[in-house]
Order: C-alpha cells, then sequence, then structure tokens
C-alpha cells in the first residue's frame, strides 16, 4: 500500500456510508488523518470504527453541508484538530427522481438544490479561503455524475441540473484558485455498489441483471473503483491536473 496521504488531512461529506465511506476509508489506508462529516452521528461513528480497525486515524463532526455557517465550521473544527486541511471531498449528494419536470416539486427541487450544488458551493469557499493561507495549498475534488454534462435520463431533471452545475462550477472554481495554489477537480460517478443506483424496489441481483444490459462495461463500479479515481486527483500524481471532470461509468456516457 502507498502512502500518499501520509501527514496529511483530508475532509469527507456524506461519508456516513456509500462512496463516502469508501473514499474515507481508502484516504486513510494511504496515510490521512480523515474528518468524516454528515448529518447524522451514528453512521459516521461507524465509518470512524472501520478506518480505526485498519489503523487509520479520523474523527466524525456532524455539519449540513446546505447550512453555509455549518460547513465553516466544520474547516474551522478540522483544522483546530490536525493543523490543516490539505484535501477535501465534496461527496454530500441526494437524488429525488422519478417526475418529469412539469411535476417536479419543489421540495425535491430544494432539497437536491441545497445538498447537490449549494452544498458544494459552500464546501469550496471554506475550503479554499484555509488552504490558500497554507504554504503548500490543497487538493479539493468535487463528486459530480455522469448524469449531467455527460448524460440525461428522463425523471431526473433535478438531479441532472444541480450535477451539470456542479460540473460547471467545479472548472470555474479551478481556474480562479490554481493561482492560490488550491487544485480543483470533479468526478463524476455512473452507477456504483451503493443504494443510490438501485431502483425503487430492486434488489442488487436485479441490478446486476440490468446493468448487463445497460452498461457497456456490463456492471456497476466498485466503491472502491470510485475512490482510486478521487485520490489520484487529489494526489501528487495528478499535480498538473487542473478542473478536469473524471467520467468513471462503465463507458455509459461514452
Amino acid at each position: 500500500m502507498s502512502a500518499r496521504f501520509t501527514s496529511r488531512t483530508a475532509l469527507v461529506t456524506g461519508a456516513g456510508s456509500g462512496l463516502g465511506r469508501a473514499i474515507a476509508l481508502a484516504l486513510a489506508a494511504e496515510g490521512a488523518n480523515v474528518v468524516v462529516t454528515g448529518r447524522t452521528a451514528t453512521t459516521l461513528d461507524e465509518t470512524v470504527a472501520l478506518i480505526e480497525k485498519a489503523g487509520g486515524t479520523a474523527v466524525a463532526f456532524t455539519a449540513d453541508v446546505s447550512n453555509s455557517a455549518d460547513v465553516r465550521n466544520l474547516v474551522t473544527r478540522t483544522v483546530d484538530r490536525f493543523g490543516s486541511l490539505d484535501v477535501a471531498v465534496n461527496n454530500a449528494g441526494v437524488f429525488r427522481g422519478g417526475a418529469p419536470v412539469a411535476e417536479l416539486s419543489e421540495e425535491d427541487w430544494t432539497l437536491q438544490l441545497g445538498i447537490n450544488l449549494s452544498g458544494v458551493l459552500y464546501g469550496l469557499q471554506a475550503q479554499v479561503t484555509q488552504m490558500k493561507t497554507q504554504q503548500h495549498g490543497g487538493a479539493i475534488v468535487n463528486i459530480s455524475s455522469n448524469f449531467g454534462v455527460h448524460r440525461r435520463v428522463k425523471g431526473a431533471a433535478g438531479y441532472i441540473a444541480t450535477k451539470a452545475a456542479v460540473s460547471a462550477l467545479t472548472r470555474a472554481a479551478a481556474l480562479d484558485h490554481i493561482s492560490d495554489g488550491v487544485r480543483i477537480n470533479a468526478v463524476s460517478p455512473g452507477a456504483a455498489d451503493s443504494v443510490m443506483s438501485l431502483h425503487p424496489g430492486e434488489t442488487e441481483a436485479d441490478r446486476a441483471a440490468r446493468m448487463k444490459e445497460e452498461s457497456p462495461l456490463g456492471r456497476v463500479s466498485s466503491a472502491a473503483e470510485i475512490a482510486a479515481a478521487v485520490l489520484y486527483l487529489a494526489s501528487d500524481d495528478a499535480a498538473s491536473v487542473v478542473g478536469t471532470d473524471l467520467v468513471v461509468d462503465g463507458g455509459a456516457a461514452a
């Protein structure tokens, strides 16, 4: 195992389950001190326990990414605990689909806009503000989606709009802040091994059968495969990669 993140501090939002948990575990396995955050303390504590069981270092702080004051406080607590913020992964997201645009509820629109897009903006603002004070700067990876800029489907307009905006925001922020020593990129996963990729009432076996037909790769991406893409962009291996949107979706948007 490499140790690309030894002595670095990484913050992962939405880290209580799914891709966020996988990313946090992968960062810890490569030496990072990891701050995991989300709205549910119980699941965050489970992520911390998994990291510590594997010999890593982690702490959990609850926060709502759609609240800018919460996000600023989260960065402050991270730096108070570990002394710096070197890597940030803005992963928190929600999906509300099933209705065409004319029937998209204001509640679902507002929820997705607040977490998927405003949550990334608030994260970027607080994270860049801290990182540009550090001699070594930092790296930020936003989790977007292959639904958005890269691909569209029926009945998911709210999610698609917010994720397309995350991809655009990532590139704009990358240009704004590379001169501050902060590298900003995005990963756009397709269907991955997480609850979010399951259709209503669908089992994992059902999903596997569906993906054999829908995906050129013939399967969902593993959480570890998505995490590997994130860690690449966050690491010095990608030192000249700025403003990219890395699609990891088994060829679905090719």
